[in-house]
């Protein structure tokens, strides 16, 4: 895959509005404003200081007319104090820059990682994890940058712009003139010309990375590559990709020595027609020569800033892009959730649940109707299986419950009161999901058991683990509880993740559980230690059980076929079986005639 390259950041115009947008930024700075105007200040100080440093240079030239030393002696010691205060304000307006900056940014940070974790369900279903990482980390440090460093020096090179020129038109306004036609405007073809050749080499970088991603994707997949006998196909691509790299490369490389004779000729040709001009000046008394070194510092000091002032602009533009984008996200409405987490406040509910006449399509597929008129009941205590086959809605029951989307129309009941009445956090607390791809976070063994009761006791966690039958591999391990599971420490298998999690879902205590195919992917051993603890787990509550394999739900109260968005057929094993051409018969014969 392509790196995600900063360059990469779209633009946005800089115009009133998107300049206002951006200001919103100083809300997240809190206490820390005062420090970004103090820093203005001294930004303004150093810029001050820089332009005193032409003038000066210029009279200490000019004291070789006079030859006194002392006068030189004074002009130098004040060229060092300037600097030395040059330097002072430097340093402060560095620091204090990237002190508001960082502070801002943490806020900030904060704020938007607040707001995402609380959106509702639907928001991620059309969002890339990948699109809204980048969020937060690229588009997060293009601010950063800019508030940093691009503000401050946007702003300087733009005092050394005016400054220097009222300061040129004090020295000699014929010689301004000359200056004003010839210099920025070879200054700013240099910047248009060096961004065409930047484009150029990013068009090179990406073809060297798509010429690695063929190295990645061969190197991945050699044990296809060798299968095939293919070898030869992949050096051919790769052959291909790496003469397209040469062509641009050396294309690219005209262009650089284009860029670099314009430079030599234009840039040094301007500065020798302004000191031609100077001289000439000089010679004929109008101006004397240190006023000509000045000159052609300030001369200088102008250019260099045309030049650099069209980047920085460059870089606020894509900064306000950045920043318009992570407000986008700040603006979409979260989900009420209460900001603290407070486990005692969760009021138990029975746990009786009713579907009346659900109906439900997701919102990026309106087209399809996913549930048209789902009626059932699940009492206190009763296991309820959903089977059918797979696409027809049976998990979106489980997120409808859950809330994670609201229903079309119909209403679903808990303990005889519609769950949207029910506060969000109260409803969810009371509730445990066992999934079939298991989640466990980074961390340890006990750190992802008490995922469900983050205050839970040593002895809550222990019992949870052995109700679950995930007791005995934990102690297997050295660092029992304390080992760490995912990316590093042990691999743990499907059979012990899951386990893990239901040890997890048992701690919570919850009133309606719902296992979501919890063993679909189970070898026999390790499902049928899974379903002893799923046995204990759904004892004294009521369980929506979804299922591929039916030999886990023969037990079930009642199970519901749903089929084409309806439920089909109602009943317990023994009844559904007796059906004549029943789907549920039909699935039981197919599984059951394999198995």
């Amino acid at each position: 895959m392509a790196r995600f390259k900063e360059n990469d950041l779209p633009k946005s115009k800089i115009t009133a509005s998107s300049l206002s947008k951006a200001t919103i930024i100083f809300k997240y700075a809190g206490g820390h404003r005062w420090k970004f105007y103090v820093g203005l200040v001294f930004l303004l100080l150093t810029g001050a200081t820089a332009l005193a440093f032409p003038k000066l240079m210029g009279m200490l030239v000019d004291c070789v007319k006079d030859k006194s030393y002392s006068q030189v002696n004074n002009i130098a010691l004040l060229l060092i104090g300037i600097l030395f205060l040059q330097s002072i304000f430097s340093f402060f307006r560095v620091s204090l820059f990237v002190n508001f900056t960082e502070h801002t940014l943490a806020n900030l940070r904060l704020s938007l990682y607040s707001n995402l974790v609380k959106l509702p369900m639907h928001f991620f279903s059309h969002k890339r994890v990948g699109e809204l990482n980048s969020r937060i980390s690229s588009d997060i440090t293009q601010i950063q940058d800019t508030l940093t460093t691009t503000i401050a020096e946007f702003l300087r090179q733009f005092i050394l712009i005016i400054g220097g020129i009222i300061l040129l038109a004090t020295e000699s306004v014929k010689l301004t003139l000359l200056m004003l036609s010839v210099v920025p405007l070879v200054a700013v073809a240099a910047v248009i010309f060096g961004r065409f050749i930047r484009k150029y080499s990013k068009k090179v970088q990406d073809q060297v990375a798509e010429s690695q991603v063929i190295v990645e994707e061969t190197m991945q997949g050699i044990s296809i590559v060798k299968a095939f006998a293919n070898e030869w196909y992949e050096i051919a691509r790769y052959d291909g990709k790496i003469k397209e790299v040469v062509k641009l490369a050396i294309k690219g490389g005209k262009y650089r020595g284009y860029f670099a004779s314009f430079i030599i000729f234009c840039l040094f040709g301007a500065i020798v027609a302004v000191v031609w001009y100077g001289v000439r000046l000089s010679i004929s008394g109008e101006m004397s020569v240190g006023q000509l070194i000045s000159f052609v510092l300030y001369s200088t000091f102008v250019g260099a800033s045309f030049g650099g002032i069209a980047e920085l602009y460059a870089q606020i533009q894509k900064a306000i892009g950045a920043t318009e984008r992570v407000f986008e996200l700040l603006d979409e409405t979260p989900e009420k959730i209460n900001s603290t987490q407070n486990s005692h406040s969760v009021q138990k509910i029975q746990g009786n649940v009713t579907f009346k006449n659900v109906g439900f399509t997701y919102p990026s597929r309106k087209e399809m109707k996913v549930l048209k008129g789902v009626n059932f009941t699940a009492n206190f205590g009763q296991k309820i299986a959903i089977v059918g086959p797979s696409g027809v809605g049976k998990s979106t029951i489980a997120s409808l419950l859950l809330r994670f989307y609201n229903i079309d129309s119909g209403e679903i009941l808990v303990d005889g009161k519609n769950i949207y009445d029910y506060d969000l956090e109260n409803l969810r607390g009371n509730m445990s999901i066992v999934p079939q791809d298991v989640i466990l976070f980074g961390g340890t063994i006990k750190e992802n058991i008490a995922y469900g009761k983050p205050d839970a006791t040593e002895e809550e966690i222990m019992l949870a683990a052995k109700q679950a039958n995930a007791l005995s591999f934990i102690e297997s391990f050295p660092e029992k509880f304390e080992t760490l599971v995912g990316e590093r420490g042990i691999k743990l298998s499907g059979g012990q993740r899951q386990r893990i999690a239901i040890a997890r879902a048992l701690l919570k205590n919850p009133s309606i559980l719902i296992l979501d195919e919890a063993t679909s992917s189970l070898d026999s051993e390790s499902e049928k230690l899974v379903q002893e603890a799923l046995e204990i787990l759904m004892e004294g509550r009521t369980s929506i059980i979804i299922a591929h394999r039916l030999s886990t739900i023969r037990s079930a109260d009642q199970i519901l076929v749903v089929d084409g968005g309806v439920i089909s057929e109602q009943g317990t094993h023994q009844e559904l079986i007796a059906l004549e051409n029943g789907i549920y018969k039909n699935l039981s014969n197919l599984q059951f005639s394999h198995s």
